[in-house]
């Protein structure tokens, strides 16, 4: 068990954790999720003990192993091998005084030791674990070095499963790996036995392997049975019962402050009054549901060109002449296409990426492209280089030379950056606005196909919906390289596996993919498909996005006629409880006019929210 006992923790004078309090079962695989900079992190480390709580405790069972990756990557000429085989510090502390004991009692128990850990098959676990992590035989053996920070980064996971802690604790561990690795990784850890806490906003990985949710806002934790989608539901619950008993305190306020105000002068009713305003002073008044402006993201749709968009012809293309990366090239975009990349970090999908987006010229063969045709190209290392010192609004003003401040104001604005958040300098902001930053940048010529590599690093699951949501509106075509399966069902609709130095369509479903990558299936599913299959595909995908695009507008239009109605319904009650505050057009009606006026705003009502559910249910149903 773990009991999180009133942790607080104040960082820079603000308070992150607010007297946080939950009691987890031994045993149970908690989702750890809030919204970015709620503190997720903070509350991680105070766990594990690299932060003291400035009140609190953390309370765990005995002798339990917690494990934890530190924040920086191991190095130095060890390999991958060597250092997952290393952390399992018994085995190898057992092993190295086996090497010099002497006596025969000492040698036998180590051994019985060695038995009892399965010491002598731990290297074929090692090796299996990188290999599900992407690191062939040959990268096992090189020196840590050589690679880069993701893949070292990936080598600390490794040690860290092999290790086999008691409580594992994971912050954001897909965050370095490409999809095939974050489905293995979602493989293994469903069989893993011991209590574990993940961090993650990957809602298929929460759906899949966690059963309980351990959600952080304001600085307070609240613990949900279930997964992701289980979760929702009941926040979604909780928040409509919080509105409900809002808007019942609103109006038990107006009624006491009217009270007040007409009887504290009158001898007869003054205390009363006055019992009604301590009444009115103890009442603790609940917070109104806030609207979330980092949830905006709306891609601006571009002009029309006739298809194809681009057109490769056995091109092949690479950084070194002579050895291309990619060869025999023969693909085919369309305005309606929406292209889901699919293959292990390292086979070509960021130079095939990089090919469209013309930023590698093809080697050989022939690449054509429609006449004015613009391309979004969307990278990590355009959030990573965005300029610190300068605001949203300096970045967007000296990109788009030439616009006028309302136009750069409007390009902020679809993504979120509205008011004093354009004016705040990028170095504080979150990941998750800064990456909506760069998807501002790289859009604001309105592109004709938006190329996405990797870019829910930063963003939450709130934000990760937003996004699907904008790119099921976008009507240009779509290329997507990223590790989160749900938005890759969503959004995709042509599969397209880069491996072997091609990249051809696969014809199978995700699921099939992931049938194969986890090595359920033989069927590498590849090549089969024709074009009229792949245009009636297309046709259908595209036709259900214009379907959830009438439905959602649909649902907007009735959610904005109930605000309209029960505003004006609110005013009536108004002008029939208290005449001289009525609004002039109540003022004049008698109260019958007034009841009668009331009981028809109550039937519109009720037949807008028919409506609106029926309309919100074929939503759900379409998505």
């Amino acid at each position: 068990m773990l009991n999180i006992n009133g942790i607080t923790v104040r960082l820079g004078g603000r308070i992150i954790l607010d007297g946080a309090t939950a009691s987890l079962p031994t045993g149970s695989r908690v989702g750890l999720i809030g919204r970015n900079g709620a503190g997720k992190s903070t509350l991680m480390r105070v766990m594990c003990g690299l932060l003291e709580a400035d009140g609190g405790e953390i309370e765990t069972a005995n002798r339990s192993r917690m494990g934890y990756i530190a924040q920086e990557a191991p190095a130095g000429t060890a390999t991958p091998l060597e250092t997952v085989l290393a952390a399992d510090t018994e085995r190898a502390a057992l092993l190295t005084e086996s090497e010099t004991a002497t006596d025969p009692d000492r040698i036998s128990e180590i051994h019985e030791r060695l038995n009892a850990i399965d010491a002598w098959t731990a290297e074929a676990r090692a090796a299996r674990i990188l290999v599900g992590l992407g690191f062939d035989e040959e990268m096992q053996g090189r020196t840590l070095d050589s690679y880069s920070g993701g893949w070292k980064m990936r080598v600390a996971l490794a040690a860290l499963l092999f290790s086999e802690p008691d409580l594992l604790l994971l912050d954001e561990p897909s965050n370095h790996l490409d999809l095939e690795a974050t489905l293995w990784l979602e493989n293994f850890l469903k069989t893993y036995r011991a209590t574990m806490i993940i961090i993650s906003h990957e809602r298929d990985l929460l759906n899949n392997v966690v059963d309980h949710i351990l959600h952080l806002e304001g600085g307070k934790i609240t613990l949900y049975p279930g997964g992701y989608d289980a979760f929702e539901r009941q926040r979604a619950e909780r928040l409509a019962q919080l509105e409900a008993a809002r808007s019942a305190q609103t109006r038990q306020r107006e009624k006491l402050q009217d009270y007040i105000a007409r009887n504290s002068a009158r001898a007869s009713t003054a205390r009363q009054a006055q019992s009604r305003a301590k009444a009115l002073a103890k009442m603790q008044p609940i917070a109104a549901i806030a609207e979330d402006p980092s949830l905006s993201f709306e891609f601006p749709n571009p002009s029309e060109l006739k298809p194809p968009l681009v057109t490769l012809d056995m091109a092949s293309v690479g950084y070194t002449e002579g050895n291309p990366i990619l060869s025999r090239l023969n693909l085919r975009l369309d305005p309606d296409d929406r292209v889901a990349l699919l293959g292990r970090n390292g086979n070509g999908k960021t130079t095939l990426a990089r090919l469209l987006a013309a930023q590698l010229p093809p080697m050989e063969g022939d690449m054509r492209t429609a006449g004015k045709m613009r391309v979004g190209y969307f990278t990590q290392y355009q959030v990573e280089e965005l300029d610190t010192e300068d605001t949203p609004l300096e970045h967007m003003t000296r990109i788009m030379k030439g616009a006028t401040p309302g136009a750069v104001r409007a390009q902020l604005g679809r993504f979120g950056f509205s008011g004093d958040k354009a004016l705040t300098k990028v170095g504080k902001l979150s990941g998750g606005e800064r990456a909506r930053l760069a998807l501002a940048l790289i859009t604001r010529e309105a592109p004709h196909m938006l190329i996405l590599d990797e870019p829910t690093n930063h963003l939450d699951v709130d934000s990760r919906e937003a996004l699907v949501q904008a790119l099921n509106e976008y009507s240009g075509a779509v290329m997507l390289v990223s590790h989160d399966r749900h938005m890759l069902e969503l959004t995709a609709d042509r599969l397209v596996l880069v491996d072997g130095g091609r990249a051809e369509d696969f014809t199978g479903s995700l699921e099939d993919y992931t049938d194969f990558v986890l090595g359920k299936s033989n069927d590498r599913q590849t090549g089969g498909a024709s074009s009229g299959n792949r245009k009636g595909a297309r046709k259908a995908a595209a036709d259900t996005r214009e379907q959830e695009k009438r439905l959602r507008a649909a649902v907007k239009a009735f959610e904005a006629d109930l605000a309209k109605l029960a505003a004006e319904r609110s005013a009536v009650d108004l002008a029939m409880f208290d005449p001289s505050a009525a609004a002039p057009a109540h003022a004049r009606k008698t109260m019958g006019e007034l009841m009668k006026l009331r009981a028809d705003l109550t039937d519109r009502i009720q037949a807008t929210e028919a409506e609106w559910l029926a309309a919100s249910e074929a939503l759900e149903v379409a998505a």
